[in-house]
């Protein structure tokens, strides 16, 4: 799974201190609007998607729900972890664009 471009672009962002994770600090990010680009998790429960999906909405951020939770954590060499946020247009581009070719996302707004 590691050998995705946009699990490996997420690490990327963590190294260089363009993202945060998260429930609280995600969404004071996009309600500061430093979130650039959302990503929650495949698998987190229908009520943190519906939440991330209308705050998104909201303020106009890009989400994405795809993925799982381990994945997700091991990119960023974390635990598992279901909601991230990137901080920086040019990653949060670079992620949008492999995830349009992707099929383990379910939905992209």
């Amino acid at each position: 799974m590691m050998n995705n471009k946009a699990l490996s672009y997420l690490g990327l962002s963590m190294r260089a201190g363009k993202l945060v994770t998260g429930e609280e600090i995600v969404l004071k990010a996009i309600r500061s609007s430093e979130a650039k680009m959302v990503i929650v998790a495949g698998d987190a429960s229908a009520n943190t998607q519906k939440k991330f999906r209308d705050k998104c909405g909201t303020y106009k951020v890009p989400l994405v729900i795809g993925f799982d939770r381990d994945s997700l954590g091991s990119s960023i060499g974390k635990e598992t972890r279901v909601v991230l946020a990137v901080t920086d247009r040019g990653f949060a581009k670079m992620i949008s664009k492999q995830v349009g070719i992707m099929s383990e996302v379910e939905y992209i707004e």
